[in-house]
């Protein structure tokens, strides 16, 4: 199963995004949306589970949730959007990645057998840190992969 995964867009989905996007099974958004248009657009997509980042504690997508336990084809995905906030063991609550955004600096490492993954910010360009977003392949083994956009 192929999951699209995008964080950080503060207002602004980009056209490439979109294209990158098209023909996953599901997306996962990790926080900072801006605007619940882009959940919207992006459902029509694929299904969408979201939650909510700093820039999203008010406003319209302030009824978003903080985290998210979700499986898909079988594997537990944890989301949350700042790996600093992490106030579980994932290993222990089963989750075998933990997504998160926040920092805008793509990420993928693993620890105690779980995967982190933050696919950086597909939103507003920060600094000289790139525009990318991430996909995850979820089979019998995990693998994450991110892309740059632009």
């Amino acid at each position: 199963m192929r999951v699209g995964v995008i964080s950080d867009t503060h207002g602004l989905l980009r056209p490439e995004a979109l294209a990158a996007l098209a023909g996953v099974a599901h997306i996962l958004h990790a926080g900072d949306v801006g605007d619940p248009a882009i959940l919207d657009t992006l459902r029509t997509l694929a299904p969408v589970t979201a939650i909510r980042g700093n820039i999203d504690r008010s406003g319209p997508c302030a009824a978003l949730p903080a985290t998210e336990l979700v499986t898909l084809n079988g594997v537990s995905l944890y989301m949350l959007h700042d790996v600093n906030d992490l106030d579980l063991d994932p290993a222990a609550a089963g989750a075998r990645v933990v997504i998160s955004g926040h920092s805008h600096q793509p990420a993928r490492y693993e620890r105690r057998g779980v995967l982190y993954f933050n696919p950086g910010s597909a939103g507003p360009r920060r600094f000289s840190l790139p525009v990318s977003l991430g996909f995850l392949h979820l089979g019998a083994e995990i693998h994450a992969e991110i892309r740059e956009l632009s």
